[in-house]
């Protein structure tokens, strides 16, 4: 396709620019290979990784993951999941930070219930205040709030990622009409972070106007991982080029495809 028919080319977080507009998670794969070979199919610059939970140098005798995910091909995005409290979310970037030599951008999330993963937003609000006062560049999961999600911006967060619908549900975009709204009004990209179940979810969040997606177990959770990673970049891409286009207007009654004027007989 001409190159004059798009509006926007990259997807900037924290003065970055990234082609790729999905970004995706390390977990729940069969093994390194599998997240290396899924990730690649993805075409994702931005992969996030679970501090908590995987090995990036914590303990040299286990397999890193960063001999596969490599910091030199990749920006790894470290993130606090599991993390329930204030304290445990910012030590955990700082974690982070120790580990990547610095590394300032992260993905903040403070959960507040263990059986849906909904974010503490109390919690949220706090840590992002501290972590932005401390340097870091904040992206924070959050729900969908749009009042919330113009707050944690104020706060300093360079990117927002409200839920589709809860971690791992694969429900796909519950709310659209709030998300629509966050967009609406904000000045830091938003991506949709959590609840993607397949293709066409990813597909509708970009058609709602999203800067980005993050998933993780739409893919990993696949029957075929490695396909489902190839369908998401294809879907995430055809999903803004519908949002840049512009859909036609919905009607309650049939519109004929070809004119009428002019008809043979």
């Amino acid at each position: 396709m001409s190159e004059r028919y798009f509006t926007d080319k990259t997807l900037t977080i924290a003065g970055k620019n990234y082609n790729s507009r999905l970004l995706v998670g390390t977990g729940k794969y069969r093994d390194l290979e599998e997240t290396k070979l899924a990730i690649e199919a993805s075409g994702a610059e931005i992969v996030t990784v679970a501090i908590r939970r995987t090995n990036i140098g914590q303990d040299p005798e286990k397999p890193n993951l960063l001999d596969v995910i490599t910091p030199d091909k990749y920006t790894i995005l470290p993130n606090t999941a599991g993390c329930y409290t204030v304290s445990d979310a910012v030590r955990t970037c700082k974690l982070a930070r120790e580990l990547l030599d610095g590394h300032r951008l992260v993905k903040l999330e403070v959960l507040g219930d263990e059986k849906t993963l909904f974010p503490d937003i109390t919690a949220t609000l706090e840590a992002a205040e501290i972590l932005v006062k401390d340097g870091f560049q904040v992206m924070v999961y959050t729900n969908d709030d749009p009042i919330i999600a113009k707050r944690l911006e104020e706060l300093g967060c360079v990117a927002v990622m409200p839920l589709a619908a809860p971690i791992g549900s694969g429900l796909g975009v519950r709310n659209p009409f709030n998300i629509v709204n966050i967009i609406e009004n904000a000045h830091v990209p938003i991506l949709v972070d959590a609840g993607v179940g397949t293709a066409s979810d990813a597909a509708v969040a970009m058609e709602l106007g999203c800067d980005g997606v993050l998933m993780n177990t739409a893919i990993a959770a696949a029957k075929q991982p490695l396909l489902m990673a190839s369908a998401m970049k294809k879907a995430i891409e055809a999903g803004r080029e519908a949002y840049l286009a512009g859909r036609m207007p919905k009607k309650n009654y049939g519109s004929a495809s070809s004119p009428l004027q002019g008809m043979f007989f």
